[in-house]
């Protein structure tokens, strides 16, 4: 009979080590959810306080070779960035906001593209 508690017993302590584990994965996913909290560049930023105008200036001055040197894409994700870092922050009229002036700069590379393809025919 002996045995038998024993056997009992290591297989408690194997569920209390799963459930153990399964915590501490659980912890460690909300860590990571905030993956972009952690990023750091050494690119052109924006000028400060340029997320808080109207969606037209925004996506003028991310096209601009001032801020964004490496052509408008390197302007999308700056705003792309600006967003997801904001997160659940960001008030709805804002990140409707941002998604027009997404749109816009959208319409801005595709312009440049168009543009680079009749230069190369």
């Amino acid at each position: 009979m002996p045995a038998s508690k024993s056997k009992t017993a290591k297989r408690k302590r194997k569920k209390s080590t799963l459930i153990r584990t399964k915590t501490a994965s659980a912890s460690k996913r909300k860590l990571n959810h905030r993956w972009v909290a952690g990023v750091h560049t050494e690119s052109t930023f924006p000028p400060k306080g340029l997320f808080t105008k109207d969606a037209s200036t925004i996506a003028r001055n991310l096209a601009s070779g001032k801020t964004s040197p490496k052509g408008p894409a390197s302007g999308m994700r700056m705003l792309n960035y600006y967003i997801n870092r904001a997160g659940r922050n960001l008030p709805a009229s804002r990140k409707a906001e941002l998604e027009r002036a997404k749109s816009i700069l959208s319409d801005i590379i595709a312009r440049k593209a168009r543009a680079r393809e009749k230069r190369s025919d």
